[in-house]
C-alpha cells in the first residue's frame, strides 16, 4: 500500500499540468481512503495507530506532490515538516499503549523528535537561503572585483605608458634639432600621445 502511494507520487513530473496535478492529488486521496478502510479490521489503539499512519502518509504525499509540481527550498521544507508531523502523530498514538511515567516519557520523546526534525528542516531552509544570498552577493562581488581589476589594470597600463613616454621624451631631450623632433614624434606615436 505504501509502495503504491510512493509510486503514484514519484511518477508525477515537475511542473505538471493542472489535470495531471489534480489526478495525482485524487490518487493520493484514494490511497488514503483505502489505507484508512484497511484499518477498520483493527481495534483500539492499533486502529488509532493505523489511521495516524494513513493520515501521515497522505499529508507527506501531498507535500511531496506540491514539491514536485513547484520545486523550491520552501517546498522541500514543507515536505520535511509534513514528515515530522506524521512521525509525531504515529509515535504519540503508540505512546497510548503505555501508562504513567513511561507514557509521559514516550510522549516527550515523540515531541522532542518532532522538534528536532522541524528545527533541522528550518535550519536547512535558512542555510539554503543564506547560501543563495551569499552566492548572489559573491557573484556581485566577483563582478565588481573583475570590473575594479580591469579598471586597475587599465589605469596601471596608462600609468606605465605615461612613465615610459616620459623616459623616451627625456632621452629625446639629449638630442637637438630635427633628430629631437623625430625622436619626440616617435615616442608620441609609440606611447599613444
Amino acid at each position: 500500500m505504501a509502495i503504491s502511494l510512493v509510486y503514484s507520487v514519484n511518477v508525477v513530473a515537475q511542473n505538471m499540468s493542472r489535470s495531471e496535478y489534480k489526478a495525482a492529488k485524487e490518487s493520493i486521496v484514494t490511497e488514503y481512503k483505502s489505507s484508512k478502510d484497511s484499518c477498520g479490521s483493527l481495534a483500539g489503539n492499533a486502529k488509532d495507530i493505523c489511521i495516524a499512519e494513513a493520515k501521515g502518509k497522505e499529508h507527506v504525499a501531498k507535500a511531496e506532490l506540491d514539491a514536485r509540481n513547484k520545486p523550491s527550498k520552501k517546498a522541500d521544507y514543507e515536505v520535511s515538516i509534513a514528515k515530522a508531523k506524521a512521525d509525531y502523530a504515529v509515535a504519540k498514538e503508540k505512546c497510548d499503549d503505555k501508562a504513567g511515567n513511561v507514557k509521559d516519557v514516550c510522549v516527550k520523546e515523540a515531541k522532542a523528535a518532532m522538534v528536532r526534525a522541524k528545527s533541522d528542516a528550518k535550519a536547512q531552509l535558512k542555510t539554503s537561503k543564506a547560501n543563495a544570498t551569499a552566492s548572489e552577493k559573491s557573484s556581485a562581488a566577483r563582478t565588481k572585483a573583475k570590473e575594479e581589476g580591469k579598471e586597475a589594470r587599465t589605469d596601471a597600463a596608462a600609468d606605465k605608458r605615461d612613465a615610459d613616454y616620459a623616459v623616451a621624451k627625456e632621452k629625446c631631450d639629449a638630442l637637438s634639432g630635427d633628430n629631437k623632433e623625430r625622436c619626440v614624434n616617435q615616442a608620441k606615436k609609440r606611447y599613444g600621445k
